[in-house]
């Protein structure tokens, strides 16, 4: 099914991809919220730009955008996938709770904030780009890759995963963090660390097209949780 955003609007758009069982093209999109809101089953490619919550509560779809995406992309998020070849806006991931979000460029503040896993579901965020401050703000599950390709110099911001009680964060750089808070741990992945997510950035190289020798010529960076941080007592039995 073919759809032109900017003759229907959000309401009337969204409510066309609710109610059909088939794949789902969109045109001149620009700046239409919710698509793909709870989907699943099906593909919805976007060109052009989507606004806010782009794929919010998604179960199962995937999303390709030809283009850069707004904020709130895969707000909780419960399974399917995100690919977006350009840039996202603030919150990407928000609540995130299984699925994939596979960003070519750069992402905003607070990337994966709030993020969890449940025994199989773990959701998982890559940026290709650089993200900005209070990335992994409160994670609690999950695993964010940050691969930094669009710099030269640490590809996060400031206050990196503030909070942080669970979850993993790899940060691939030629420069070691600085400054992270109390509750972060951070030390040079190790190629065990590194097969752990090698299919995910194999993934992320057939998308858009980086070579795995790009993609692993420089240092990964693995950042945890501190286990003797306080937030951690209030989400384990340990």
């Amino acid at each position: 099914m073919d759809l032109r955003a900017c003759e229907l609007g959000y309401q009337a758009l969204n409510e066309k991809i609710r109610n059909t069982d088939e794949d789902v093209v969109i045109y001149d999109c620009y700046g239409e919220r919710f698509i793909g809101s709870g989907a699943s089953n099906k593909t919805i490619t976007i060109n052009g730009t989507p606004g806010n919550a782009l794929g919010a509560y998604l179960d199962g779809a995937t999303i390709v955008v030809n283009g850069n995406a707004q904020d709130a992309t895969g707000d909780t998020m419960n399974d399917g996938k995100i690919i977006i070849n350009g840039n996202a806006g603030d919150a990407l991931g928000y609540a995130m709770r299984g699925g994939k979000i596979f960003v070519k460029g750069y992402a905003g503040y607070r990337t994966g904030i709030h993020m969890k896993e449940y025994k199989d579901k773990k959701p998982v965020i890559v940026v290709g780009g650089s993200t900005g401050s209070f990335l992994g703000e409160y994670l609690a599950g999950g695993l964010i890759i940050v691969l930094g390709l669009d710099t030269d110099s640490f590809p996060t911001g400031y206050f990196t995963g503030v909070g942080m009680h669970g979850g993993e964060i790899f940060i691939r750089s030629s420069k070691a963090p600085k400054n992270l808070p109390k509750q972060v741990s951070a030390s040079v992945a190790n190629k065990d660390d590194i097969k752990g997510i090698e299919d995910i950035l194999a993934e992320f190289s057939d998308l858009f097209g980086v070579s795995m020798e790009e993609i692993l010529g420089k240092t990964f960076y693995l950042l945890t949780p501190n286990a003797r941080n306080p937030y951690k007592q209030l989400y384990t039995e340990n």
